[in-house]
């Protein structure tokens, strides 16, 4: 009886050696699983595993694009032919949907945004990193904010100040319920768009990456040379089929994002509400 309390005590119950039948709890997996020491320090600034994540995001983006445009040819090559592909993707099934032709000047931005955000969620299916930074609402808000000012520019520089504004407002409401019509519109562009934009790609990610680390634990913890095993087997799948979901959703969010994006500037291009 003195074993089993100290194997279940806190001190000996770890992630490591938690299992079914040796008296551990199940280490539920939570908001521990989003916190990171630092790698490394860089001066003052301790670099922590998500902030390493996004600076390799960047780093792949610019240089995949610039060894495929740098040198531009008739006839492309391996490079060039892969970032012409993927630039046409983006041009084909985001802006030009949304905004026809005048989103091609929006495109290396929109195309850029896109293939970062997908590589921040796809890190967290590649072994050593398994971690997607966009579950960390702090890289999220950045972008949100980015996204904010420059359909808001874009308003101003093509409506001017005011007109950007009036354009908010629907022609010919009745004057009796314009009140609230203003209020609605205002909460619109300045908190939901905004908000909802930036809350659907930290939940979603959030979501996947717990769910994923639930049926891996549980994996992990049932697993033994007993009937656990028949348990263990049936929550391995479970981690599969959670794995193929989230390379789905990984590419779902980076698309939902830059569609909306696309269609809030394509908003502020419109002449007309």
């Amino acid at each position: 009886m003195t074993e089993v309390l100290a194997a279940a005590a806190s001190t000996n119950c770890t992630v490591n050696n938690s299992h079914l039948f040796n008296g551990c709890g199940y280490p539920a997996p939570g908001l521990q699983d989003f916190q990171f020491r630092p790698l490394f320090t860089i001066g003052s600034w301790s670099v922590t595993k998500p902030e390493l994540i996004a600076v390799l995001c960047v780093l792949t983006v610019i240089v995949f694009f610039w060894l495929a445009f740098r040198n531009l040819k008739m006839v492309p090559g391996r490079f060039q032919s892969l970032g012409e592909l993927a630039v046409l993707a983006v041009r084909d099934q985001i802006t030009r949907p949304i905004m026809g032709k005048k989103g091609d000047a929006y495109l290396p931005f929109i195309a850029s945004l896109f293939f970062y955000i997908f590589l921040m969620n796809i890190m967290e299916l590649i072994p050593l990193f398994q971690f997607p930074a966009m579950s960390r609402i702090g890289f999220v808000w950045p972008l949100v904010l980015i996204m904010y000012g420059t359909y808001w520019y874009v308003g101003f520089r093509t409506k001017g100040f005011i007109g950007y504004f009036r354009s908010w407002i629907p022609s010919g409401v009745p004057w009796f319920i314009l009140p609230l019509i203003i209020l609605v519109e205002v909460a619109k562009y300045v908190v939901v768009q905004p908000f909802t934009l930036g809350v659907r790609l930290f939940g979603n990610m959030f979501a996947g990456h717990l769910l994923l680390a639930i049926f891996m634990l549980a994996t992990w913890y049932m697993a033994s040379f007993s009937v656990g095993l028949l348990y263990a087997a049936g929550s391995l799948v479970m981690v599969f089929f959670v794995f193929l979901l989230e390379v789905l959703v990984d590419l779902l969010q980076a698309f939902i994002f830059t569609l909306l994006i696309s269609t809030y500037l394509e908003d502020s291009l419109a002449t007309g509400h």
